[in-house]
């Protein structure tokens, strides 16, 4: 008897706890909430008018310049969100997010700049190496990285002039919805950066499989990476994965440069003739 009772007040102890531990059942709507969410974003996008004309690079710049203002301007709020979301120092805290808006300038900067080019052939033509944006990118930020991974993966993307859509790090995700709240103060258009928080390798497989996404992000676990490349290869998609590799975000050699913007564009060759 006596421990049928000590069993009966663990039980209650561990009452309030219940709703952490989700049952088999909540957890498989949980995942068809999520997957219908990303469909319904893609139905969404068909409704949007046709791009027509690609945006230049330098209006481009603009909008991503304006970003990076608004962003400034609500430092003190951003750093407050920072330090109760990971805990640490508000001086750390602060650094990270001068990071990401110094970060933003460097892409508004290069947006008008990583253009196409011509290259000399040891033949009497040229060659035009046009750069063109993918489309829509598929992105799943690095869990661990929080509101700089999120920045340091999206703002190359639509520098290039592509649209994306992004799974947040789940533990920061409310620092990505609200930063949302500064892009719809930027001249953003609509419909160009899409965030879908949830379950990032459950969103990740939906978007590797997607018809509508034309390249696919992915900063996880090696399974997942593995996962990504073999899903995407039924529709073709550039595929852009770590492999559960370490990556440090606030290294200015791993965590921004070229390499991500040649990753945000499909080069197209021209090969021109001439005569004497």
């Amino acid at each position: 008897m006596k421990y049928v009772l000590i069993l009966f007040v663990i039980a209650l102890a561990l009452a309030p706890l219940s709703h952490f531990y989700p049952s088999k059942r909540q957890r498989l709507v949980a995942r068809m909430r999520e997957y219908a969410a990303v469909h319904g974003l893609f139905v969404e996008f068909r409704d949007l008018p046709a791009r027509g004309e690609p945006v230049p690079g330098e209006r481009r710049a603009q909008v991503i310049y304006y970003i990076a203002e608004n962003l400034s301007a609500r430092a003190e709020e951003f750093t407050r969100r920072i330090v109760l979301l990971s805990g640490r120092e508000e001086e750390a805290a602060r650094e990270e997010l001068d990071l990401c808006i110094s970060r933003i300038w460097h892409y508004a900067a290069m947006a008008d700049k990583f253009v196409s080019c011509v290259h000399a052939t040891p033949f009497r033509n040229v060659t035009l190496a046009m750069k063109e944006p993918l489309g829509v990118i598929g992105i799943v930020a690095p869990e661990e990285a929080g509101m700089l991974g999120f920045v340091s993966t999206v703002m190359p993307a639509i520098a290039m002039g592509n649209r994306v859509v992004v799974v947040p790090s789940q533990h920061y995700a409310l620092l990505a919805t609200e930063f949302y709240q500064v892009l719809e103060t930027s001249d953003l258009p609509g419909g160009v950066i899409n965030i879908v928080t949830g379950d990032q390798d459950v969103l990740a497989d939906t978007l590797a499989r997607h018809l509508d996404l034309e390249g696919m992000w992915y900063w996880g676990s090696r399974a997942g990476s593995k996962l990504v490349e073999e899903e995407a290869a039924a529709s073709m998609k550039r595929t852009w994965v770590n492999y559960g590799l370490f990556h440090d975000w606030a290294d200015p050699e791993q965590g921004q440069g070229e390499s991500f913007l040649r990753k945000a564009v499909e080069i197209k060759n021209i090969w021109i003739p001439y005569g004497e």
